[in-house]
């Protein structure tokens, strides 16, 4: 079925009539390569099949022959077009919080964000080289001796939009001041006083998000770039 796809992409980079009449030949594959990322069935009404099909446009422009085979190629834009889809509604959702059991690798497909959920199980799944899980299991290291877990980050974290601006004005205060954060660590202490003394965060919001100032901030101030994407 693939043998030719290559010539055809190759032909239908050449005129708009010969790309739509090659795009709606190969429907089924576009969204077949929505489908077996996502792990659910897509529909030409989902923002999952437009991106798709935006990235399987790109390839058609971008494809090299010489690089290796265009169902590979095309396969791989959608994949990393969708990878980038689901990173910026977490990213820009006024409300993405993270349940720990999808760091356990469980997708809760009955929710609104289980494309970004599935994202983070592949992320996170077991094998040789799994960048975020060894930041995970570091990081839990760390938060050891402040006696919190990563897995807690989700309960403790604030959900108005004013006591998140708070909370991150905190943390941006620690990780400017490398004093600061030495001392943290070296007494496992949160330093409420010196933190309401030099800003303006209420004391209430640091005493009752101090687990997830403390996370934030070991996290921003730690090499831990897939969990600094994590927490923003």
């Amino acid at each position: 079925m693939f043998s030719n796809m290559g010539e055809e992409a190759l032909q239908a980079a050449l005129s708009e009539e010969a790309r739509n009449a090659f795009i709606i030949k190969n429907e089924k594959f576009i969204i077949g390569c929505a489908n077996r990322f996502t792990r659910r069935f897509i529909t030409k009404s989902d923002d999952e099949w437009s991106i798709a099909l935006i990235a399987f446009s790109n390839a058609i422009d971008t494809y090299d022959a010489q690089k290796g085979n265009f169902q590979s190629y095309a396969r791989l834009l959608i994949e990393r077009r969708l990878t980038d889809y689901v990173r910026s509604q977490a990213r820009f959702s006024s409300e993405q919080s993270m349940e720990p059991y999808v760091f356990e690798g469980n997708v809760d497909e009955d929710s609104d964000n289980s494309a970004y959920q599935l994202h983070i199980v592949r992320a996170t799944s077991t094998s040789d080289e799994n960048p975020i899980r060894d930041e995970i299991l570091a990081l839990n290291e760390i938060l050891a001796g402040y006696d919190i877990s990563f897995m807690e980050l989700t309960s403790c974290s604030p959900k108005a939009a004013k006591t998140k601006a708070a909370c991150f004005q905190a943390i941006a205060y620690i990780r400017e001041n490398p004093s600061l954060v030495k001392k943290m660590r070296e007494t496992k202490l949160f330093p409420i006083k010196n933190i309401t003394e030099n800003t303006r965060v209420p004391r209430k919001i640091l005493e009752r998000h101090r687990k997830y100032i403390i996370t934030a901030a070991e996290i921003a101030c730690n090499d831990f770039p897939l969990l600094q994407e994590y927490i923003k």
